[in-house]
Parts: structure tokens; C-alpha cells; sequence
């Protein structure tokens, strides 16, 4: 049973930081990628991170340099450090695993992703 639970969601002020976790299991194959997706009223869901089994990082040019992906060790919980965070940053953020190798080298599509997290908000205020 796969499931991928966020966590540390909240309310910031703008300029302030935030960091978002995702706590995976039940996989019986390994993911080959897992990213952060969010998704404004309103708006389509747009992908803004993703990381490889291999550790390779890509980022969407509205978050590149202030937000980090990352994932522990044995690749248990995936994180999404967020600097400098902007009221355009409000979204309900999602979690993905992607199960399909096309996911190396594929912009930060949701074409790829096989689960999703059920989502956790992110409110930015000015």
C-alpha cells in the first residue's frame, strides 16, 4: 500500500522559510524520481522540484535558488526547503513519486507521476 503523507505545512510571512516533508512506504519498487508539485486555485499544477534516485535536482525557474529538494538517506521521506518565500508561493503543495524512467530526463511534468500525496497547504502572506 503506497502511501506518501506531507507534513509541515503552515502559515508564513512573506521572506520567511518553511520546510515541507513527505514520508513514503509501501513501495515495492524503488521510485525513480520523486518531486513536489503545487496546484493555486484556480490555476493547473504546475511541478516545481524533482530529484532522482541518483540525487539529480531539477527546478522550476519561479523557485530556483530559493527552494531545495532533498531526501534522507534511505530515501524514506523527501524534503522541500523553501526560502524566501513570496505570496505567489501559495498553493497546496503535493508530493510524487514517478515510477517511470522517462522522468530523468522530462521537464517537470505530472505526466510521469504513479502516486500522489493527498497535499498539504502552504499560505504566504504580505
Amino acid at each position: 500500500q503506497v502511501q506518501l503523507v506531507e507534513s509541515g505545512g503552515g502559515s508564513v510571512q512573506a521572506g520567511g522559510s518553511l520546510r515541507l516533508s513527505c514520508a513514503a512506504s509501501g513501495f515495492t519498487r524503488t521510485p525513480y524520481c520523486m518531486g513536489w508539485f503545487r496546484q493555486a486555485p484556480g490555476k493547473e499544477r504546475e511541478g516545481i522540484a524533482r530529484i532522482t534516485g541518483g540525487g539529480v535536482t531539477r527546478y522550476a525557474d519561479s523557485v530556483t535558488g530559493r527552494f531545495t529538494i532533498s531526501q534522507d538517506g534511505a530515501k524514506n521521506t523527501l524534503y522541500l526547503q523553501m526560502n524566501s518565500l513570496k505570496p505567489e508561493d501559495t498553493a497546496m503543495y503535493y508530493c510524487a513519486a514517478e515510477l517511470d524512467s522517462r522522468c530523468y530526463v522530462s521537464s517537470l511534468t505530472p505526466r510521469f507521476v504513479s502516486y500522489w500525496g493527498q497535499g498539504i497547504q502552504v499560505t504566504v502572506s504580505s
